[in-house]
């Protein structure tokens, strides 16, 4: 039996005005799937992700989660996919500052209504998991970029998403947070967890499922990579 995509786009255009961003988008997430979108800063790669994620919708075409179509889903159904099946992991962290490493994690847990105890037992299991617990008491500011950078991965993962998607994780990183970030991300899929980042890397070498550029508002397979094996779309 055929997985299912967890994520489809179809056919997804989005302007601004006059400016059409996005032209006729198709792409399938499937389970397990390391995507990368590579491309320029300013050609769509956030409004990519923010459609995928059902934060913002399309002006033509339809984004299908799991087989049904969002299109005429409430608010109050997307914000539940968006909460328990997708994990968001910002350019800018968006770690709360008056709040504990800890906290933090537990914030999407708590906007679930997960129990405090329960909150707090599966904050300190990440930590641990990634060997970041001395950091459970402390505050943003006072870690790392690279430490925070690692809480957000972590604050993602919280509520047992399906799909995590990074825009520019490692824009503010150097070459070795950037490396460890990497593989915290691969560990994960690794689990089973499909992934989809953005960067504005052109030309790394990063291990894929499916590596796509996004130029003059279509997806096209980036050129130094082949097409996958087992499937391919978009």
């Amino acid at each position: 039996m055929t997985a299912q995509p967890i994520i489809e786009l179809r056919d997804i255009w989005k302007s601004y005005g006059k400016t059409q961003v996005l032209k006729g988008i198709n792409l399938e997430i499937m389970p397990g799937d390391f995507i990368i979108l590579r491309g320029k800063s300013g050609v769509g790669k956030s409004t990519l992700l923010r459609i995928t994620g059902l934060i913002d919708k399309p002006d033509k075409g339809k984004v299908i989660y799991q087989g049904r179509d969002t299109t005429n889903m409430t608010d109050k159904q997307l914000s539940r996919i968006r909460l328990e099946k997708i994990g968001y992991i910002f350019q800018l962290f968006n770690l709360i500052p008056w709040l504990t490493v800890t906290e933090n994690i537990e914030l999407p847990m708590k906007l679930k209504g997960t129990p405090k105890n329960k909150r707090r037992e599966t904050a300190h299991k990440l930590l641990k998991k990634f060997g970041l617990q001395k950091l459970a008491d402390r505050y943003p500011a006072e870690i790392s970029v690279g430490e925070r950078q690692r809480i957000a991965v972590i604050r993602a993962l919280t509520n047992n998403p399906q799909l995590i998607l990074a825009d520019e994780p490692a824009a503010h990183l150097d070459e070795e947070n950037t490396q460890t970030l990497m593989n915290l991300l691969r560990t994960i899929n690794k689990a089973g967890i499909a992934i989809l980042i953005a960067t504005t890397t052109l030309h790394q070498q990063i291990p894929a499922t499916k590596d796509y550029t996004l130029k003059n508002g279509k997806i096209i397979l980036t050129p130094q990579n082949k097409p996958p094996q087992d499937r391919t779309n978009g």
